[in-house]
């Protein structure tokens, strides 16, 4: 399966790319890494492009890359975005999470 951007999230990834004076089509890397209240933590990176052994993806005009062992834990995963003033920004709808904080940002696999 995909890691998947909703056309919302896509937006904002390119309006990042380009207030950071990215050209073209951005990039986006997408990872996990240990921490967090729950165990894991989401990461989000505008990046070059990926390297040996990364699963890509392009999702709404958005290359999106993953390295392997994240990926066990990304399979499936959307991610959208929130525009609320509380707990708004990048939301991971990730189907591989049997439990996550309440902000959204760590879970438990």
């Amino acid at each position: 399966m995909a890691i998947t951007l909703t056309e919302h999230a896509a937006e904002q990834v390119k309006a990042v790319a380009t207030k950071n004076g990215v050209a073209g089509a951005p990039c986006l890397r997408v990872a996990v890494k240990g921490g967090g209240c729950s165990g894991f933590s989401y990461q989000l990176d505008l990046c070059n492009g990926p390297v040996a052994g990364d699963e890509v993806f392009r999702s709404h005009d958005v290359e999106v890359v993953c390295d392997p062992k994240s990926y066990l834990y990304l399979n499936g995963t959307e991610v959208d975005y929130s525009d609320r003033m509380l707990g708004g920004g990048f939301v991971f709808n990730n189907p591989n999470a049997k439990a996550s904080c309440g902000c959204g940002a760590s879970f438990q696999a």
